[in-house]
């Protein structure tokens, strides 16, 4: 009797709220974008060096969008959707 009770309320709930997720895919593409910003910047020619690895854009910009992207990750599981 209690299995079947325990089936019930477990089924139709979701372990976050709708604010949870939407701030989740907000965060994901925060992270997606500064990995896409990091990528790049290689010589075809091994021999040739390429100044544009130390871009402002791959050395400040891009780590700190995937460190951004992680604090609204962290926001987004702590925040409690409950709350007015």
């Amino acid at each position: 009797m209690g299995e079947q009770k325990n089936k019930d309320l477990s089924k139709g709930e979701f372990i976050f709220g709708k604010k949870n997720y939407k701030f989740m895919l907000i965060g994901l593409g925060v992270i997606a974008l500064g990995f896409i910003l990091m990528s790049g910047g290689g010589s075809n020619d091994p021999n040739v060096f390429s100044p544009d690895i130390f871009s402002f854009r791959r050395i400040r910009l891009a780590p700190t969008l995937v460190l951004i992207g992680f604090g609204i990750q962290i926001y987004a599981i702590l925040l409690n959707p409950n709350k007015k």
